[in-house]
């Protein structure tokens, strides 16, 4: 029998375990992952920014860990030779009308306790000269990574010291009892003394396997993005950011720099008809009918429609895509673009139709499950492996 069984593969399972190694040296962790690799979905589909926290209610989940996270994962990628580029961001405004929100920004950066800068027009030309904007907010610690090789060195990592990962199997059943948990997979049974659930995009589902019925659901969303053409890559030295629509929930069109040299420019926030489904194409009759007949998914759909048809109609349109993108840089035209890739985004929904905003952990008698870790989660991985690593000290009281 194990003492924890952690399920998922990606970022934040692997912290999870990693980190209660660090607590608990003795313990004997088995990971579970239903994907042949680490790091399948989320994680290694993420764009690999490493956020400041700037965005974020101060005092929140995300506003702790992001700031901390952005920290922990700088130095965990120079600890271990990893790629690491801190090339520091600007969130800009376009034109007055954006100067108020992006004043408010300002101020929630230094709330929470960052490192920013005020820049007038003429400073941010110095830094970004391709770029149209009346002023910006600098935040020199944000930068890029490869969460999929970090992920990869936690995994090696965590077997170093002992840990077991299982691939390719998928958890069936899951029975808590009084003196221990049973985890039924494809493959085998397994026993424990714990659980942590770190399933992202199925997060939902191994809580209700292990017999926890939440007031919330994982709605999928697929972001879309396009890459900027080698030879015009000179226009983004830094990761660019509009000022975001604080009634809507995602950030806008923007220009990320990668850690292989690309430029990623994007996303278009679309629903995804399958929760892992990273193509127009990809259609999961189980996912979808769950989306369309859940309350929440129509009262948030009906509060957002306007912005979600223009999410829709820029997903099949280029010419609009690239027009948002030019309120950013005026200089990109459709033939600079080429496809990219898309990944999804595993976001909770409230039967009353809000988003769940922050990081949602909901504790067991022998189980803790993470069931709603939107971005800044890679960001802010290695912390909230810490704290649920804290938070199984409650098992000790069951």
């Amino acid at each position: 029998m194990f003492d924890y069984i952690v399920i998922g593969g990606g970022i934040v399972g692997l912290s999870v375990a990693y980190a209660i190694q660090q607590k608990e040296p003795n313990a004997t962790i088995q990971l579970i992952e239903k994907e042949k690799e680490v790091a399948k979905h989320q994680t290694g589909n993420n764009s690999g920014v490493i956020h400041s926290g700037i965005y974020y209610k101060p005092g929140s989940f995300k506003a702790r860990f992001a700031k901390a996270g952005s920290e922990s994962m700088r130095t965990f990628c120079l600890e271990h030779s990893l790629d690491l580029d801190i090339c520091g961001k600007v969130i800009v405004a376009t034109d007055d009308n954006e100067r108020e929100q992006l004043h408010k920004l300002y101020n929630r950066g230094l709330e929470n306790g960052l490192n920013v800068k005020w820049l007038t027009k003429e400073e941010l030309l110095i830094i970004e000269p391709h770029v149209n904007g009346v002023a910006a907010v600098q935040v020199p610690t944000a930068g890029i990574v490869n969460y999929k090789q970090v992920s990869e060195k936690l995994a090696s990592l965590i077997q170093k010291k002992g840990g077991q990962i299982a691939l390719a199997e998928k958890v069936q059943t899951i029975q808590e009892h009084k003196d221990d948990i049973v985890v039924v997979t494809n493959y085998k049974t397994y026993k424990s003394r714990y659980l942590i659930n770190c399933a992202g995009l199925q997060s939902d589902r191994i809580a209700k396997l292990a017999g926890y019925h939440l007031d919330m659901k994982i709605i999928p969303f697929r972001g879309e993005y396009y890459k900027l053409k080698p030879e015009k890559r000179y226009l983004v030295k830094h990761l660019i950011y509009p000022v975001p629509d604080p009634n809507f929930p995602f950030l806008g069109v923007h220009f990320t720099r990668m850690i292989d040299g690309e430029v990623d420019a994007g996303p278009n926030a679309v629903l995804s008809f399958k929760r892992e489904g990273y193509k127009k194409t990809d259609i999961s009759v189980k996912d979808l009918s769950e989306t369309l007949s859940y309350g929440g998914f129509w009262r948030i759909a009906r509060k957002f429609m306007k912005e979600g048809v223009t999410e829709m109609r820029r997903s099949y349109n280029k010419t609009l895509f690239v027009k948002n993108l030019q309120k950013l840089i005026p200089e990109v035209q459709e033939e600079d673009l080429i496809p990219g890739p898309s990944g999804v985004r595993a976001q909770g929904l409230t039967v009353n139709g809000e988003l769940v905003d922050d990081f949602h952990i909901v504790t067991g008698r022998r189980s803790l499950h993470v069931c709603n870790a939107p971005s800044p989660a890679a960001t802010a991985a290695l912390e909230i492996g810490k704290e649920i690593a804290k938070r199984t000290d409650h098992f000790t009281n069951v």
